[in-house]
């Protein structure tokens, strides 16, 4: 059984208020839960986080292993160490860089018979991939 420790939802319409529990992982969010091992109140300022350290701590002993959102808590309490984590922006801005420019090849400088033909390869690749030119004429009917 994979177990979980998770945040459940209550409180009301637009009034957010969080348990901690600890559920098994096909249970739904706010469904059945083995045990609840602390609440997070994210209205008041400044945020409201009361946790159990010692059932968390046996909880992750026996294999059961956080949500993101309950990570973060623990991070944020001095519970877990703190993962380096990349911004958003850096990841989006190095995604596109890394799609449009192709790996270069390789290859030790002792060979140059295949440097020579591998950069013969890739001048016919980047020449299939250009469209052919078309000329258009137009015929009075």
């Amino acid at each position: 059984m994979a177990v979980k420790i998770r945040l459940k939802r209550m409180g009301a319409k637009k009034r957010p208020f969080y348990r901690v529990v600890v559920a098994d992982a096909r249970s739904p969010r706010d469904g059945r839960f083995i045990e609840m091992v602390g609440y997070y109140d994210p209205l008041p300022d400044p945020v409201v986080v009361k946790l159990q350290d010692d059932r968390i701590r046996y909880w992750m002993a026996t294999g059961a292993r956080p949500s993101d959102a309950v990570r973060q808590l623990l991070e944020r309490q001095g519970m877990l160490e703190a993962k380096p984590r990349r911004a958003r922006a850096e990841t989006a801005a190095a995604a596109p860089e890394a799609e449009s420019a192709p790996p270069e090849p390789t290859v030790d400088a002792a060979e140059p018979e295949q440097v020579a033909s591998t950069e013969a390869e890739a001048e016919t690749e980047t020449a299939a991939d250009e469209p052919e030119e078309v000329t258009v004429v137009e015929s009075e009917v």
